[in-house]
């Protein structure tokens, strides 16, 4: 795009308003594109949220908090509407689209620091049902049919203001998080408690969000991408305690999986933690409208402390941690993501965490490769310029070939 500098983009993916024009041009285009499916011809909507919420950053402290619904919906078939476990590896790019598009969210004025009303209203309960929630909202006009794209969110379809909305459905909340409400704790000592339980990332998430999670007295509503970022940094700095205290790894692994016309390629090497993300958008692909690859380095130090803030590298970091710390082990990480031209539409850094997390549960594809047989292997999975697989060979290999003594336990 004329006058803005080409890896501005990708620094930016539409969210920090880098380029000074208070709104994406790039995402504009793209929304035009995109067919709507929802058509709502009156101002009430019934239905149940799968559940759906969103909180809002935009003049903070008074923010909106948005509420899903499927209109006429209701039972299991809603689930699927906000349910990125359901959709991996299951539904392509248009897929997802057509789903979130038919999603209609009703969104409420509400003051950062009281998110007890909600609960009052059981409108917060509603979103961290485990099951769907009967809900009611009478909209202020008949929506717009538009959808908002997002580079962390799952595409959101079309919100109006609300004058009510009522929960009619019962919310069925897991017995640790239902408890975990009611206990006086730090949010990230409650953050990890619902980690180890099991409880869904993006559930932990919506109660960060929504204000039900942290020192009681302290408890405030956050915007859902702030809430994706600390939860995932909370996590992170967990795993990174139990892993500082482990031997690397003796072996150099590597993983790979693909979904959604994105690849990435994981790889563990015997060293001390610290990580590299390379994340390379070919050409014309969403972040980059120019005619070369454009490409992104995030280094991340021994106590996990990123040169830069990426929401899509905290995203593949997690379960990366998490890995090694089923191992017991540390290591050196190397992260290569290759996005396609096909990817045209965000669809959230939910991809991200799944598809990394996909890699390491099939296994290793490759295990101690010499230089060249990693070469090779990269060459053949990806397309991105010769320089980056040179730059992954020199960060796991050094200056130097390793002979079999480098091997030897």
């Amino acid at each position: 795009m004329p006058g803005i500098p080409r890896d501005l983009c990708l620094r930016c993916k539409g969210y920090r308003n880098l380029c000074g024009l208070g709104y994406c041009p790039l995402l504009r285009s793209f929304r035009g594109k995109v067919k709507v499916i929802t058509s709502i011809n009156d101002t009430r909507v019934n239905g149940a949220t799968p559940p759906s919420a969103l909180v809002g950053e935009h003049g903070y402290p008074y923010i909106n908090v948005y509420i899903g619904l499927p209109p006429s919906v209701y039972g299991d078939e809603a689930k699927k509407y906000d349910d990125p476990r359901s959709w991996f590896l299951r539904l392509g790019l248009g897929d997802i689209i057509e789903l979130r598009s038919q999603l209609v969210y009703a969104k409420k004025k509400s003051r950062a620091n009281n998110p007890w009303r909600l609960y009052e209203e059981e409108i917060g309960l509603a979103a961290l049902s485990r099951r769907p929630v009967d809900a009611e909202a009478e909209l202020s006009n008949i929506p717009r049919p538009r959808l908002k794209l997002d580079p962390l969110l799952p595409p959101m379809g079309p919100s109006i203001t609300a004058r009510r909305i009522r929960v009619s459905g019962n919310p069925s909340l897991h017995p640790v998080l239902e408890k975990t409400i009611w206990d006086d704790l730090r949010a990230e000592q409650a953050v990890w408690r619902l980690h180890r339980v099991g409880l869904d990332h993006y559930e932990i998430i919506r109660a960060l969000s929504l204000g039900f999670i942290g020192t009681l007295k302290r408890r405030r509503l956050v915007p859902t991408r702030w809430s994706i970022t600390a939860v995932d940094s909370m996590l992170a700095k967990m795993y990174l305690k139990k892993i500082h205290l482990s031997r690397p790894v003796s072996d150099i692994l590597v993983y790979h999986a693909e979904y959604l016309y994105n690849k990435y390629t994981i790889i563990l090497a015997p060293g001390r933690y610290t990580s590299t993300w390379i994340e390379v958008w070919m050409p014309n692909s969403l972040w980059n409208p120019h005619a070369e690859p454009s490409i992104l380095i995030i280094k991340d130090d021994y106590w996990g402390r990123p040169e830069k803030m990426d929401g899509g590298f905290l995203a593949a970091r997690t379960p990366i941690l998490e890995h090694l710390a089923r191992m017991n082990r540390q290591a050196k990480v190397i992260i290569l993501r290759e996005v396609l031209p096909q990817y045209i539409y965000p669809v959230g850094n939910w991809q991200i965490r799944m598809t990394v997390a996909e890699a390491l549960r099939r296994g290793p594809v490759l295990k101690n490769p010499m230089k060249n047989e990693l070469l090779l292997y990269l060459r053949k999975t990806h397309s991105v310029p010769d320089h980056i697989y040179d730059y992954v060979c020199r960060k796991i290999y050094g200056e130097r070939q390793l002979t079999l003594d480098d091997f030897r336990h």
